[in-house]
């Protein structure tokens, strides 16, 4: 299932687990831009807001957090687990750094 979303910093609205009465999380989900595929969401209910999104952009080693707008975020599919981000590579990479100490 596709979920459009259509305004600047609105998630798409979703109901929650009817198993669990919890909130979905796409944590897990690849992440797709414009020009490819680029990490996965590492978070999204402990961003530090809810207009951002937390994108894991680096391997296991090397990994690097940036903060997504969830404005740039053009459609979620459940089905294959992917965000679709309309941003290039380069900057969901160039986007602040998340520091959870922060």
């Amino acid at each position: 299932m596709l979920t459009p979303l259509p305004g600047l910093g609105n998630w798409p609205e979703v109901s929650r687990d009817s198993e669990t009465g919890r909130d979905p999380d796409f944590a897990g989900y690849k992440v797709v831009a414009n020009d490819g595929e680029i990490g996965h969401v590492r978070a999204f209910a402990s961003a530090p807001d809810p207009s951002h999104l937390i994108v894991d952009t680096g391997g296991w080693l090397l990994g690097r957090l940036s903060l997504v707008p969830v404005g740039a975020v053009r459609v979620v599919d459940h089905e294959t687990e992917t965000v679709q981000i309309d941003l290039t590579r380069q900057q969901i990479k160039d986007a602040p750094e998340y520091d959870p100490d922060a």
